[in-house]
């Protein structure tokens, strides 16, 4: 894809931010420790980390390998998938157009995208770009995720456009706040058309050029060509094994201005140091602008753990941001979660700290204990705790929550259902979003899978007079329940079995209606 030239104000820019990150300092740093320790608990196949203090980069670690058992060691210049903190950026992009006066938050969305519908017209008509970004829309959590993940997939942009018209809303438009990956794919397409050109390419020429991210990937690219780049990782038994690996050809995931961005621990400090320091990037971004991005927009819930290890007092939504204070002091911070790839960034902004975390397997927690012990160094150090501490009483958390309201059902009895006693249920079937399913025999079992989500196939298995999806490829923690309800025609739901499910399962907004007899 063919990029305009440097401005040479732009090439001095990126030639000063590209400077090579620090060498390990003669003193120890702190960061060391708690690095080693999370690498140690949690097991991880690799990670990355920096830290920014006043500005300037501070520490920079990275562990592990790009490829569990290939030798391929993790550095600086290293791809991940940074998954959700993908929305700070696109959240930029559209303040950069707003700056040039190519659109405006209060804007409607259908003057850039005539074809939005929300299943409320009043809605459609009402809702305003800047809605897009604070999780207001009046869906449920995570509603039409399963139209991005799990990856790989057939959904389309103009397929989620399309989608959101089927999604019943759970609450009033702007009552509360409900995490939504969909809203912000919709920004995406309003920055395109706003800004004449694909996302992909505003990305680079908005965000990545001006600011010398110059690792970072977005739309489709040659991972061959690139090089470097992470696998995501599962945790199998005692080891980690790579899950969802590239092939030699990155698509263009629907996902992108959601979450579909990868970038290296070096271009994610450069980020920092911009975001934390405006005159390292003069004129990128106006005053205004900045300020918008970091508004509360959007009060959000204030959980027991917050207030507990933050001593936390309020906590809301800005744009492509979530804002709260921290032992007295204000953060600015967001994560991501994709399957096998983790990452949280963190910022103090008023004494210009930040702190990078991008993992390549499965690193919830080891991202959550390692941001909370790299924090509180600064805002509280003599009240910091160690990894293990953090660690341990996110197991008591779960153990306590396992044992009382969320306890897993036991599923071990299963067995295949039978084909000939579901003949009656067997067909294809369609959600108005989701597209066509089968309830099929398949080898003398019956099958349930998604057209166009490929990795949604699974077993029909018999649990007492229940039946559950075994899926092929995704975990226990995935399965849902299936319930066929008898009427002409019958009609077949999804609920989640683990009621820890990722929110992105929205199994709960499916309903799938009878369509036809199977092939």
């Amino acid at each position: 894809m063919h990029t305009p030239p440097f401005r040479s104000t732009t090439l001095l820019l990126s030639l000063a931010l590209a400077a090579a990150l620090p060498a390990s300092a003669a003193v120890p740093s702190p960061f060391t420790p708690m690095l080693d320790a999370t690498v140690e608990h949690h097991h991880l196949p690799g990670i990355a980390m920096a830290v920014v203090d006043n500005g300037q980069v501070v520490f920079t670690g990275t562990r592990g390998e790009r490829r569990a058992g290939s030798g391929e060691p993790i550095d600086a210049d290293t791809l991940f998938k940074i998954a959700s903190n993908s929305k700070a950026m696109t959240a930029a992009v559209l303040a950069r157009l707003v700056d040039r006066g190519l659109l405006a938050w209060d804007d409607p969305v259908t003057k850039y995208l005539p074809q939005f519908r929300m299943h409320d017209p009043w809605v459609t008509q009402h809702m305003q770009v800047r809605d897009l970004l604070i999780h207001n829309s009046g869906l449920g959590l995570g509603a039409g995720d399963l139209m991005l993940w799990p990856e790989p997939n057939a959904f389309t942009r103009t397929d989620i456009i399309a989608g959101l018209e089927h999604l019943k809303p759970v609450t009033s438009f702007r009552s509360g706040y409900a995490y939504d990956n969909l809203m912000y794919v919709v920004a995406g397409e309003v920055a395109a058309a706003a800004g004449g050109k694909p996302y992909d390419r505003l990305l680079r020429e908005e965000v990545f050029i001006p600011l010398g991210m110059t690792r970072c990937q977005a739309g489709t690219w040659s991972v061959a060509k690139v090089g470097n780049v992470a696998q995501p990782h599962a945790r199998r038994g005692s080891g980690n094994v790579v899950v969802n690996a590239d092939t030699d050809i990155a698509p263009d995931l629907t996902s992108m201005a959601a979450g579909g961005i990868r970038c290296s621990l070096r271009d994610m400090t450069r980020w920092m140091q911009v975001l934390l320091d405006p005159t390292r990037a003069p004129g990128w971004l106006s005053e205004p602008q900045r300020r918008a991005l970091w508004t509360a927009h959007m009060p959000m819930p204030l959980g027991e753990r917050q207030r507990r290890w933050d001593n936390a007092h309020f906590s809301a939504y800005g744009y492509g941001w979530r804002l709260s204070d921290m032992d007295g002091q204000w953060k600015v911070a967001h994560t991501g979660t994709l399957s096998g790839m983790y990452s949280s960034l963190a910022l103090l902004p008023d004494r210009k700290v930040g702190v990078v975390i991008l993992i390549n397997g499965e690193g919830e927690d080891a991202r959550t204990v390692l941001m909370q012990a790299a924090l509180k160094h600064y805002t509280a150090p003599t009240q910091r705790q160690t990894v293990a501490g953090y660690t341990e009483q996110l197991q008591a958390e779960r153990t306590q929550r396992r044992t009382t309201t969320h306890a897993l059902p036991d599923t071990t009895a299963r067995k295949p259902a039978g084909v000939a006693a579901t003949a009656q249920w067997q067909g294809l079937y369609r959600d108005p979003w989701l597209g066509q399913a089968r309830l099929c025999p398949e080898n003398n079992t019956l099958r349930f899978s998604v057209d166009k989500s490929p990795t949604l196939r699974g077993t029909v298995m018999q649990l007492d007079t229940r039946w559950l999806v075994q899926w092929d490829t995704l975990g226990a923690d995935a399965e849902p329940w299936l319930q066929v309800e008898p009427g002409t025609p019958p009609t077949l739901r999804l609920s989640a079995i683990d009621p820890d499910i990722d929110f992105s399962y929205d199994y709960q907004d499916l309903h799938f209606t009878r369509i036809g007899d199977c092939p």
